[in-house]
């Protein structure tokens, strides 16, 4: 990482001096994520993905007449929406950035949005706040909030399909209690339910805890053919499962996004082979060529990352598109790059989406995730299916 802040330091003083008299301008593109926190071993390759399409971008020298595209972090630490908020305050106000690439967790997602990107004017694109209640129709945005991550409401028919292709047919779900973990436990619920499961109870958990036996206790009493984990891997969710196992109450479960990652595979290994989860992902030309991309830099295929080269990129080529960047310019220009018509764009290709752009021509943004944005600013979504097999989390197939 520390190779490639340094490339793009060096790309952005060269990109300076060789557009110092060509109009030269500075985007600053705010990335927000959780660098402490319950998901803090995905937001390192998450940033790792936005920072590198700034660095395409500013590499083209095609943004706005060879505008230099800088990344500033900030801490939303996923749970703390005061912290949050004071931290994104920091981005629009002092760092003066441009567009933000976050939030990660929903809760912090809607604090900002709410609190921090309204009252500025300010467009968001997040690559993973996925609770229904950040939906156009619950949260009035003004047309600055985006997600290339899909709602949870498509999660919740997501994972009844999965379990009942297993022919699980009655489980148990504990839920981190936040916005992320109701609003997926409560759109799961109905889904299994409509499909003719039984979900013997819906219980929330607290992070940060030591000890989770008596919260085992109530779910093993419950029972079920399979414990449905919504919780963050490096909190309270992981708790969960330690306890479940030691106890032998539950011996195989279901995993949804916050939980996958490679922090799963460290903790439990083939202790929850059978396991089975989903998080969203694709297979599609645009995976492969992301995947090619990077290289060995940072993991391409952690959940999220793809996604947030995704949102860094549309807010780049609507700054295009509009000739602006600012926000109040290129808030409705997301959804058009995004969507056909136009040609397609993959990762890799921002430097060609750029000049179609300044040529006045259209393009269809597909990229990393296979990009469609429904409503408004909705990812249409795709999941990647995964099975825990030899205490490593293999992909099972596609949806």
């Amino acid at each position: 990482m520390k190779k490639l802040l340094a490339a793009t330091a060096a790309t952005a003083l060269m990109a300076g001096a060789a557009f110092a008299g060509g109009h030269a301008k500075e985007v600053k593109i705010g990335v927000i994520l959780g660098f402490t926190g319950p998901i803090e071993s995905l937001t390192p390759s998450m940033a790792d993905g936005a920072e590198l399409a700034m660095k395409e971008v500013t590499d083209s020298g095609m943004l706005l007449d060879a505008a230099t595209v800088t990344s500033v972090r900030a801490d939303s630490t996923c749970i703390d929406a005061g912290a949050a908020t004071a931290a994104a305050e920091r981005l629009i106000t002092a760092d003066k950035v441009d567009g933000i690439m976050g939030a990660d967790c929903s809760g912090v997602t809607g604090a900002i949005l709410n609190n921090v990107a309204l009252a500025n004017g300010v467009v968001m694109v997040s690559p993973s706040a996925t609770s229904p209640g950040l939906s156009h129709n619950d949260n009035e945005d003004n047309g600055l909030f985006f997600r290339t991550a899909p709602s949870d409401a498509r999660q919740g028919v997501v994972m009844t399909e999965v379990l009942m292709e297993e022919g699980i047919n009655e489980v148990a779900v504990t839920y981190t209690n936040n916005d992320y973990g109701k609003g997926l436990a409560d759109s799961f619920q109905a889904a299994f339910e409509a499909a003719g499961g039984t979900v013997t109870i819906n219980a929330a958990h607290e992070d940060g805890k030591a000890d989770y036996s008596a919260e085992v206790g109530a779910l093993a009493a419950a029972g079920g053919d399979r414990l449905v984990v919504a919780g963050y891997v490096d909190q309270g969710g992981s708790g969960i499962v330690r306890a479940a196992l030691d106890s032998g109450a539950f011996d195989t479960f279901h995993f949804p996004d916050g939980m996958i990652g490679t922090k799963l595979e460290e903790n439990f290994g083939d202790e929850i082979d059978g396991s089975t989860g989903q998080h969203p992902g694709t297979d599609s030309e645009g995976a492969a060529m992301f995947t090619a991309l990077v290289g060995d830099a940072f993991d391409a295929t952690s959940p999220f990352t793809p996604e947030a080269y995704d949102a860094t990129a549309l807010i780049l080529l609507a700054m295009q598109a509009a000739n602006s960047k600012d926000s109040a310019d290129y808030k409705g220009k997301i959804m058009d790059v995004a969507n056909a018509p136009g040609e397609q764009i993959f990762p890799g290709q921002l430097a060609k989406a750029l000049q179609i752009l300044k040529d006045g021509g259209d393009i269809d943004y597909v990229g990393a995730t296979a990009v469609e944005l429904i409503g408004a600013g909705e990812s249409a979504g795709n999941y990647r299916q995964i099975v825990v097999d030899g205490g490593k989390i293999t992909t099972a197939k596609y949806r």
